[in-house]
């Protein structure tokens, strides 16, 4: 996030996309329930009229997959109407006028077209936010799990950029994390194109400085993603290890997923239960959890936060730092003794540029916010201010595609997934939790009663989804949450494995799965057990 979480109580105008914020975010989300009752107004676009769009006061309810035409028309109005903030622009942006002559024939009446919303809506949610004086980005999973997901962030971006919403309290472009040490994760290295601090692998100056600090040679090139990882296996990849993550039931192309897994020679599963990846592995080391862990979490504001154990770990359960670096040491290499999570963070801090003046003992009390390049700075809970690091912001001139697959006489509906409140992910944790099934104790497919009807279904009836890739068996939800024409489920349920349908595409630059767009076709099915064909 460019700004922290307590600057969501002081934006005059939020704008959330892509964002099921009270269902995934629901602490957080209680925010900007605060700063519409002092009087900001919300924006919400979403295909699915989510609880946050009841709060919102205007919704767009857009097509799956047309994020970047409704930005794109939004910002030929604020250029239109002079909402444009001209001297922030001069001052602190680049590639100002090529975007400005980009938008101008890129109308609300165009846009409505491919999203399937009124014009007259677009352009109201243009003037909105275009008039704040402090109007504040807020999106999730539903802006990046898309083939176009690099361009949507660069089209958020260049509105900010437009109204000059950078750098101030109640602004900013703010991803909200989906899952609680994500960007520790990243801040880490772990990505296969930055060492940790997010230092370039194909910078020579950062190579060489990794190479001294690890005494050995290291590859000036990118590493591989998971998906080409997995389009590997059993070929040039061939042993894995998989850490925290439960690829069988949250990865795209399940079908695909388990083929790449079982043509391994051997996997490595490291994790806090059983799961079904877990249940695929050769050996398989039990991790401790949270409050069974001393360590370190960056959150989705940046915030770095010690974590202390509460309680003794079960079993011969490890910290996985230490399952890792007793792994590496087996294998001969060197420079892994570490025997705390101390020393293992104080060896980032030395590395990574936006942790330099950060220490273990220094974030005892969890109130610094990197970057912190050095010992007397005090943290940075908001980017950007004054200046951004590389100079000048850049505008993107971005471009509309279709989604990768789009709907067909075979294939005539759109799925989109996601997550729900009471079922967190795959249920690794939240499924071992009986009172959650109170809650939810199945998956169910949202449906437009229309639809329901239309397609000769009943509410709480079984039908038969399928996607070039599979088929799976769900049970009938009448619901107007979901538009006509747009069906949504979770991924939590193995019993109804969601991701055997996705996986059409990915995003060239990042190689997300578009996971939140794939024609599908639904049927009736006979009543039954949930399951899934191939």
């Amino acid at each position: 996030m460019s700004n922290p979480l307590a600057d969501m109580e002081k934006a005059d105008v939020m704008f959330c996309i892509g964002t099921n914020m009270t269902e995934c975010h629901p602490v957080a989300a209680t925010r900007l329930k605060k700063a519409i009752a002092r009087g900001a107004r919300m924006i919400v676009a979403d295909p699915r009229r989510v609880p946050l769009a009841d709060l919102a006061h205007v919704h767009l309810p857009i097509r799956v997959g047309s994020d970047v035409p409704l930005l794109l028309a939004m910002a030929h109005v604020i250029v239109r109407d002079g909402l444009a903030d001209e001297k922030f622009m001069a001052e602190r942006t680049r590639g100002g006028e090529a975007f400005l002559r980009h938008v101008e024939p890129l109308t609300c009446e165009w846009a409505s077209e491919i999203c399937e919303v009124p014009a007259r809506d677009i352009e109201a949610a243009a003037q909105m936010y275009g008039r704040a004086s402090r109007g504040a980005i807020y999106y999730t999973l539903g802006i990046t799990e898309h083939i176009c997901g690099v361009d949507n962030v660069r089209s958020l971006c260049n509105l900010a950029l437009l109204t000059g919403n950078f750098g101030r309290e109640g602004t900013g472009v703010n991803p909200m994390r989906g899952q609680n040490n994500i960007q520790g994760a990243g801040d880490s290295g772990a990505i296969p194109n930055n060492y940790p601090g997010f230092q370039p692998v194909v910078d020579p100056a950062a190579q060489a400085k990794f190479r001294q600090a690890y005494g050995r040679e290291t590859d000036l090139e990118e590493g591989m993603t998971k998906v080409t990882a997995l389009e590997l296996a059993g070929d040039r990849i061939r042993a894995m290890i998989v850490d925290g993550e439960n690829t069988v039931v949250s990865d795209p192309d399940r079908n695909h997923c388990e083929h790449a897994l079982k043509s391994l020679d051997f996997l490595v599963v490291i994790d806090l239960f059983m799961t079904e990846t877990a249940q695929m592995a050769d050996v398989v080391f039990p991790a401790t959890a949270w409050a069974e862990t001393d360590g370190v979490c960056a959150n989705t504001e940046r915030r770095v936060q010690r974590l202390r154990a509460a309680v003794p770990p079960p079993g011969e359960a490890k910290p996985d730092w230490w399952i890792v670096s007793r792994l590496a040491e087996r294998m001969g290499w060197e420079g892994f003794g570490f025997q705390s999570a101390k020393e293992v963070f104080n060896e980032l801090c030395r590395l990574s540029p936006t942790y330099q003046g950060l220490d273990w003992d220094r974030i005892e009390h969890g109130e610094y916010h990197w970057p912190v390049p050095h010992a007397d700075h005090p943290g940075t809970p908001r980017l950007h201010e004054g200046e951004f690091e590389n100079g000048r912001g850049i505008f993107s001139l971005t471009e509309y595609r279709d989604p990768a697959e789009t709907i067909s006489d075979e294939y005539p509906v759109w799925l989109t997934t996601g997550r729900r409140l009471p079922s967190y992910h795959t249920r690794t944790q939240t499924g071992r939790s009986a009172g959650i099934d109170y809650l939810a104790a199945e998956e169910a497919l949202e449906v437009h009663p229309a639809d329901v009807a239309g397609w000769g279904l009943e509410d709480g009836g079984w039908a038969e989804m399928r996607s070039p890739r599979g088929n799976v068996r769900i049970k009938v939800r009448a619901t107007d949450r979901s538009p006509m024409g747009t069906v949504f489920a979770s991924f939590s349920f193995d019993d109804v494995p969601v991701n055997v349908l996705t996986g059409g595409g990915y995003d060239p630059a990042t190689l997300t799965a578009e996971l939140k767009v794939c024609p599908v076709a639904v049927h009736p099915a006979a009543a039954g057990e949930p399951g899934t064909g191939g």
